[in-house]
């Protein structure tokens, strides 16, 4: 099994210890990309502050992301589970998984990111601000500069097992399974249900979908679950308590899409 991950756009601090080693990273056929997309961001933020926040998307209150980009060759790294932060990594809570589910995780979660392309939990890197959104001067819309490196190195990580893709639609569009792959492939989404004089309705909310994916994440974690296909992992969160409903493609090698309905916000 394999879960895509988005990032979170708040990040912990590097706090101390060793440098970013771009040649430890996991997924080296990104590194050429990674090296690329690093020293146009430090370039960046090294020039006229002004420009680089507008590039970046950053309000004056976020300059101090600027400088923090500017100083990224240098900044003490950690292992990406501790720098991403936020609802969905909040939710999922890594660090306090015991040794089995944290094993699990460490092989199977894989974060997507618009400087690095994607890395595991486990990467050493520096806390960073680039979204997938960006489009860096040179390099152009990372969504799109990312595609064909993803194309040549994610179908050997995604193995012959199901891909669990919880990505934002922003990182999905770095990488989009095909083929047999995409017929392993369960996409999610959360809906939150309530009854409005007697008649039921749906809608998505940001905040509750993001803490739902991380504790649908833990709760397969925590049971050792490895389904193999989405049928089995309707099986498995079903198990788990959720109630989803599944649409499988109406055409073979398209991936499944899951609505996972919770009727309460917490």
């Amino acid at each position: 099994m394999l879960v895509l991950l988005p990032p979170s756009e708040g990040k912990a601090a590097g706090g101390s210890g060793a440098p970013l080693e771009p040649g430890s990273l996991s997924l080296p056929g990104l590194a050429e990309a990674r090296a690329a997309v690093l020293e146009e961001l430090v370039g960046l933020c090294c020039g006229d502050e002004l420009k680089a926040r507008e590039v970046l998307g950053l309000s004056e209150g976020l300059r101090g992301e600027v400088a923090k980009n500017a100083g990224l060759l240098d900044a003490p790294a950690r292992p990406a589970g501790e720098i991403y932060t936020g609802v969905l990594y909040d939710a999922l809570g890594l660090a306090a998984l015991p040794a089995p589910a944290r094993e699990l995780a460490e092989r199977s979660l894989l974060v997507f990111s618009g400087l690095w392309g994607a890395v595991r939990v486990t990467d050493r890197i520096p806390s960073y601000r680039c979204s997938m959104g960006v489009k860096l001067p040179a390099l152009g819309a990372l969504g799109a500069y990312w595609r064909t490196p993803m194309a040549s190195v994610m179908p050997e990580a995604a193995g012959d097992g199901l891909v669990l893709d919880l990505r934002s639609s922003a990182y999905g569009a770095a990488w989009k399974p095909k083929g047999e792959t995409a017929g392993r492939t369960a996409t999610v989404r959360v809906l939150h249900a309530q009854v409005v004089d007697g008649v039921e309705k749906r809608s998505v909310v940001s905040h509750f979908n993001k803490a739902t994916k991380g504790r649908l994440v833990r709760d397969l974690l925590l049971t050792g679950a490895v389904p193999a296909s989405p049928a089995e992992l309707v099986t498995a969160l079903r198990d788990l308590g959720y109630t989803v409903e599944a649409q499988a493609p109406a055409k073979p090698l398209k991936p499944w899409s899951l609505d996972v309905v919770v009727s309460q916000i917490h």
